[in-house]
């Protein structure tokens, strides 16, 4: 099933406005930053969280243009994050293709990044909606605060699914929730109905990122990491932490141990994987998915009285758990 097209179906005109505002606000006449923006321009994904905005915004009512500069403002936080996240984690290629920094320097991704975020402030400040520009605000707020967290919790010898689960909150599971609260208010919901869709989010964001964590424990060019590269940067995701303390092997946790003090060897990260992979780790974390998209289910099937509406956000949950990068 093609589920991109089941997704947009609904809004293919907005979102067609949406990538035209957001590709002005990558424009630039300097010579250098209008390359790096470019480069930005070109590598940018499926648009899912721009979908989610337009998406909640045509449930509640309409799609307005207070719903297009917030979706745009969102977007350019969420790319200037990204931008700075690879400084951080010294990574050289996002999805399969060079970084910022790899393609000029740190100190030209940093700047840049405070290019997006300043341009992100612009455009939610032409929502004239104060609730939306205290959601974006609050949003940066929680990105930095849960990017310390995994930075802080890669010295935390504390192996567990608590931890785990309070740092995708404070970043996928965050966006994925202001999404939806945003695309909500810009269309006029009631605070009741605004929080039903923050949750639906929030449960959408857990779902993606563990996804995404399942990913680093196969092979694949299209992802743009190689197996065990969240572990090579001191991360332990879902499905390794489950497999370590249901196995309780003292072995497996000296190795984890090494991956959090950061000199553990790729056949020792190897070695970690295959006993994720034997420890029931991936189904786990599966399992999981499953539960939160139950829960995802209930929430369409009581909240969206458009057929399309609630045929695109049933494809999206499944595209977040069926996709393939």
């Amino acid at each position: 099933m093609d589920y991109l097209s089941l997704i947009k179906q609904p809004i293919i005109n907005e979102l067609d406005d949406f990538n035209e505002l957001f590709s002005k606000a990558l424009s630039h006449t300097d010579g250098m930053l209008s390359q790096a923006l470019e480069h930005i321009r070109k590598r940018t994904g499926k648009r899912m969280r721009p979908i989610l905005i337009l998406l909640m915004a045509r449930n509640y009512g309409l799609v307005t243009s207070a719903t297009q500069n917030a979706a745009v403002g969102l977007e350019l936080l969420h790319t200037a994050s990204l931008v700075h996240d690879d400084v951080v984690d010294e990574s050289g290629e996002r999805r399969g293709q060079a970084s910022v920094n790899a393609t000029y320097n740190n100190k030209v991704a940093v700047l840049v990044g405070d290019y997006l975020l300043s341009t992100a402030l612009l455009h939610v400040s032409l929502t004239d909606n104060q609730t939306i520009v205290q959601y974006l605000a609050e949003l940066g707020r929680t990105l930095a605060s849960g990017e310390i967290l995994q930075l802080s919790n890669i010295s935390n010898q504390d192996i567990s699914e608590e931890v785990y689960y309070d740092v995708i909150r404070q970043k996928t599971a965050a966006l994925f929730e202001a999404c939806c609260a945003i695309g909500a208010l810009s269309s006029g919901a009631p605070a009741e109905d605004i929080e039903k869709a923050k949750r639906f989010g929030q449960n959408l964001g857990v779902m993606f990122q563990i996804k995404d964590d399942i990913f680093d424990y196969f092979s694949s060019s299209e992802v743009g990491k190689p197996t065990g590269n969240d572990m090579a940067e001191g991360k332990l995701t879902l499905p390794v932490i489950h497999a370590l303390n249901a196995a309780n092997d003292d072995e497996m946790y000296a190795i984890a141990r090494k991956v959090k003090a950061g000199n553990v060897t790729q056949e020792e990260i190897a070695m970690l994987v295959e006993f994720t992979k034997q420890g029931g780790g991936i189904e786990y974390a599966e399992q999981r998915m499953k539960e939160l998209k139950a829960e995802c289910i209930e929430y369409i099937s009581a909240n969206c009285n458009e057929d399309a509406i609630r045929s695109s956000l049933m494809g999206y949950v499944d595209y977040v758990i069926q996709r393939n990068y």
